[in-house]
């Protein structure tokens, strides 16, 4: 059996490689929807250091997909169920570090293959079903909920037990998905969004306060907080968070920066705070996600207003055009139709 695999060989550039799935091992799927993530932007683009992109071309882009089983081996998956594949590869195991935070683990589009193939061979122990009902369209981004859902699980397991409010700080895909995991798991705390864009911001029409970060009410004090932002607004982010977060209060890092972020560790030393980082995610928060999906209606209805560009994938042209409508959109996901 022949595969087509997509590969970025350059910025900007992919051409097809032809391998050989593996059937004896692996669940066969055809990807269905797959969904753009900044991190394959950052590969599609160029913008990262001249040693990573050395080191990780070429490979397939995208980690964030839906597909359908062709054919399972091991039979405990049936030829058409929609399954979402777990992009982390766990080469070990181990009792204390989650697979996601092994410095073993294979993570797909980072250095390996992502899913920009017209086969996915994957074991079937990194695989998830997708409930019925729930729509495939918001399936292919399961992968990014699945951050926003460990790094709450994160937070269940260091924060204390006081959540009368949570402060969310970014106004990007990363914070609303944060936000919306957030208000299903805490419905009784209030929950403050704090952006820079206007427009964004009005998307987040369940929570109990959005802010500009220039125009925070005076007094506004919070238990907890999250900071989404990444790059240069981190710094301003994380320093502000301190600012109004109460003594002793957890702050969740999701933020991802090239560049080191100044803090202001008197005040975390002064106010007892608990910093943790929170990156990727595993099997189990794939599981919850869901879960999340199929038992709360509301998260999935609030997730179609982020399904931007739906494009349809026949040709490689096809993955240009869809990377290029991605460049030009500030919020919500660019969606890939496999038709190949």
């Amino acid at each position: 059996m022949i595969n087509a695999v997509y590969r970025l060989i350059s910025p900007g550039m992919i051409d097809i490689a032809c391998t050989e799935p593996d059937i004896k091992n692996s669940v066969i799927m055809r990807p269905v929807y797959l969904s753009i993530c900044k991190a394959d932007q950052r590969y599609y683009l160029g913008n990262r250091s001249r040693e990573a992109l050395k080191a990780k071309l070429p490979m397939a882009l995208i980690h964030e997909c839906v597909a359908r089983v062709v054919f399972d081996p091991t039979g405990n998956y049936k030829p058409g169920e929609l399954v979402v594949p777990v992009p982390n590869m766990p080469t070990e195991k181990d009792e204390v570090i989650a697979e996601n935070y092994l410095p073993s683990s294979h993570f797909c589009s980072s250095g390996y293959d992502g899913f920009l193939r017209d086969y996915i061979d994957m074991p079937p122990d990194r695989l998830v079903r997708v409930p019925e009902g729930v729509d495939p369209r918001i399936a292919s981004f399961a992968e990014l909920i699945s951050v926003g859902v460990h790094a709450v699980s994160r937070f269940e397991k260091f924060s204390h037990t006081r959540k009368d409010s949570i402060g969310i700080w970014g106004d990007g895909n990363v914070g609303f998905i944060t936000a919306l995991v957030l208000k299903a798991v805490y419905p009784d705390a209030k929950l403050y969004i704090f952006g820079t864009v206007y427009e964004k911001l009005s998307y987040f029409a369940f929570a109990d306060g959005v802010y500009h970060v220039d125009h925070v009410p005076d007094g506004l004090k919070i238990d907890h907080a999250f900071e989404c932002v990444g790059g240069e607004g981190s710094r301003f982010a994380v320093n502000q968070i301190i600012d109004l977060i109460n003594p002793e209060g957890s702050i969740g890092l999701m933020g991802v920066s090239e560049r080191f972020v100044d803090i202001n560790t008197r005040m975390v030393l002064e106010k007892g705070l608990n910093l943790f980082g929170s990156s990727r995610s595993g099997v189990d928060d794939f599981q919850r996600t869901m879960d999340m999906l199929a038992e709360n209606p509301k998260i999935p209805a609030y997730l179609e207003n982020i399904i931007g560009d739906v494009v349809e994938v026949k040709t490689i042209s096809d993955i240009h055009k869809a990377f290029a409508l991605d460049i030009s959109r500030h919020f919500g996901k660019t969606v890939l139709k496999w038709e190949k």
